[in-house]
C-alpha cells in the first residue's frame, strides 16, 4: 500500500516536473522570439519579421484607387486639351462657357461656314484618347500599372458615354460630327465604338491587365470602386 502511494507520488512529481520544463522551454522560446537572437550568435543583424498591419493594406488600397483616378483624369484632360489645340491650330479662339450649367469648351468656329474644321475640332477629343490607348497597348513597356489602367478606362469610358448618354446632347461630339459631315450618328458610333471594343478585347486578353478593377484591401482583394 505504502509502495503504491510512493509510486503514485513519484509519477505525479515526474509529471509536474516535465510540465514545468515544457512550460519553461516555451516561455524561453517566446522571449527569444520577442527580444531577438542572443548576443554573439551571429544573427543580430538579421532582419526581423514585422507583424502584419491591416492599415498597410488599407493604405495600399487607397493609393491604388487614387492612382486609377489620376489616370482617368489624365485621359479626360487629354480629351479637352486636344479640342483646344485643334481649334488654335486651325486659327480660331476656343473659349470656356456654360452649357446648361455644365462647363464646356467651345471651338470658336462657325460650323456653318467651316463645317470641316468644326468636324476636326469635334473629333479631336475621342481620337486623341483612342491614340493614347493604342500607344499604351502597342508600345512595349512594363504594363498593368494603376495610372495606366485609369487612362485606358478613361478613354473607353468617354467613348461609351458619347455613344449612349451623351450621343444626342446639345454639344455632343458625336452630334456635331454628324452635323458637319456626311456620316450619321450611327456610323460614327460604330467607328469609335468599334475601336474601343477592340481595345477592350485586347485588354481582356492581356494577362498584365488581369482583374482590371481589383485592388488590395485588408481582407484580400476589392473588386470595383470604393467611395
Amino acid at each position: 500500500m505504502l509502495a503504491n502511494k510512493i509510486g503514485v507520488r513519484s509519477r505525479r512529481a515526474m509529471t509536474s516536473g516535465l510540465a514545468s520544463l515544457l512550460l519553461l522551454a516555451g516561455v524561453t522560446a517566446t522571449a527569444r522570439g520577442q527580444t531577438g537572437p542572443p548576443p554573439g550568435s551571429g544573427l543580430a543583424g538579421t532582419a526581423r519579421a514585422q507583424p502584419y498591419s491591416s492599415s498597410d493594406a488599407v493604405g495600399t488600397s487607397d493609393n491604388y484607387w487614387r492612382r486609377v483616378a489620376i489616370g482617368f483624369g489624365i485621359s479626360l484632360f487629354a480629351h479637352e486639351t486636344a479640342h483646344v489645340l485643334t481649334s488654335l491650330a486651325l486659327g480660331f479662339h476656343p473659349y470656356l462657357a456654360l452649357d446648361h450649367g455644365r462647363p464646356t469648351i467651345f471651338s470658336g468656329i462657325d460650323s456653318q461656314k467651316y463645317p470641316h474644321k468644326q468636324f476636326l475640332f469635334s473629333a479631336a477629343g475621342l481620337t486623341t484618347q483612342d491614340l493614347i490607348n493604342e500607344a499604351i497597348l502597342d508600345i512595349p513597356h512594363s504594363r498593368g500599372g494603376a495610372i495606366e489602367r485609369g487612362i485606358l478606362a478613361g478613354g473607353i469610358g468617354t467613348t461609351l458615354f458619347y455613344l449612349t448618354l451623351g450621343r444626342n446632347g446639345s454639344v455632343s461630339d458625336i452630334a456635331f460630327m454628324a452635323r458637319t459631315s456626311s456620316l450619321s450618328k450611327t456610323q460614327l458610333s460604330l467607328i469609335f465604338g468599334g475601336v474601343s471594343a477592340i481595345q477592350a478585347l485586347r485588354i481582356s486578353r492581356d494577362s498584365s491587365y488581369a482583374h482590371f478593377f481589383v485592388g488590395p484591401t485588408e481582407n484580400g482583394l476589392c473588386i470595383g470602386f470604393r467611395y
